[in-house]
């Protein structure tokens, strides 16, 4: 396995991680023991970065990892997330309050029965904080002995500047794939000038660069993507016609369009590291495979060519929700 160092840290982390939010049943019901074998497998494979949250199936995910990782947690490299939160009436939020900083994490630690997380991040950013006192309060987490390393989601290259100056930031996690990318290569310069690594989620466009996803019927009626934009009737036919180009080069190549999208990623530079999630044994195998896929650089200009920036038809978040992403 391939590894990479994140930012400021000591952390050395696998080319690929396993991001555990689809074992909540966001894309669909999850299955425990399922999942829980996914992940076994997944720390056998060498692919021992876990990436988790409280906001995920509002805390289910971190138990759940919690359960997975029991008697191997010196074989991880553990990581979640804070600050995505609801109200008591159930209205979505976001917390960077110093106050629920400490309360979160604690939460956290509990969930996962672990002394200490070794990346932490502020899901997303809270606009009515100053992300100074945000992560002046994830740092204390750090002299406490309850955190070792801090991470940022979905920030935008000022703030990820602002927050840098308080305490050294070792990973930025944004959404980044073939097919949704326009941030992502926005932020890299500054991510780059910092030293500061990029965890690339959701890097297969949400399955539409697993080139399983022919037909609005193959997202389940309970899947969170029937409300993302790019899955929508209007959308969908324009994104299914950039994803048979991939689907062309990675026939060329001998591999799944999956594995060719991961490795593009991976191309990309030794700062990036993706993290496909799923919740299936084969899927699994199938992501780590990529690790296998050689491209040199005419490959990976002609694969950024066949799905240039920014060519994806529809936002990648529905509109209330992207009022919170890239700020």
């Amino acid at each position: 396995m391939e590894h990479r160092t994140l930012g400021h840290s000591s952390l050395s982390v696998p080319a690929l991680g396993l991001g555990c939010m689809s074992m909540s049943g966001t894309y669909g019901k999850g299955d425990d023991a399922q999942s829980i074998e996914v992940v076994h497998r997944a720390v056998d494979l060498g692919v021992n970065l876990l990436d988790s949250s409280d906001a995920y199936g509002f805390g289910h995910n971190e138990e759940l990892l919690g359960r997975a990782v029991r008697g191997r947690r010196d074989q991880v490299v553990l990581t979640t997330k804070f600050g995505q939160s609801r109200t008591p009436e159930g209205r979505a939020i976001v917390n960077g309050r110093p106050e629920y900083v400490a309360q979160a994490c604690d939460a956290s630690l509990k969930r996962l029965g672990v002394d200490v997380i070794d990346l932490y991040y502020q899901h997303r950013v809270d606009p009515s904080v100053p992300i100074e006192d945000t992560v002046g309060a994830m740092k204390r987490l750090i002299e406490q002995g309850k955190v070792r390393y801090l991470g940022l989601c979905e920030a935008a290259p000022g703030t990820i500047r602002r927050a840098h100056q308080i305490h050294p930031i070792s990973a930025l996690q944004s959404e980044f794939s073939l097919l949704y990318r326009v941030e992502a290569e926005a932020t890299l310069p500054t991510l780059r000038e910092l030293g500061i690594s990029f965890i690339a989620y959701s890097p297969l466009g949400r399955s539409w660069l697993s080139g399983r996803v022919q037909r609005l019927d193959d997202i389940p009626p309970d899947d969170r993507r029937r409300d993302h934009p790019r899955f929508q009737e209007a959308n969908f036919a324009k994104n299914l016609e950039l994803v048979h180009r991939i689907e062309a080069i990675a026939k060329e190549k001998h591999c799944t369009p999956a594995q060719l999208a991961l490795a593009w990623l991976l191309a990309q530079g030794p700062d990036v590291v993706p993290i496909p999630g799923t919740k299936r044994k084969d899927r699994l195998e199938e992501n780590v495979q990529a690790l296998d896929v050689r491209l040199d650089a005419r490959d990976t200009e002609r694969i950024s060519a066949a799905i240039p920036t920014g060519a994806a038809a529809g936002t990648r978040y529905p509109e209330a929700q992207l009022k919170g992403v890239h700020i």
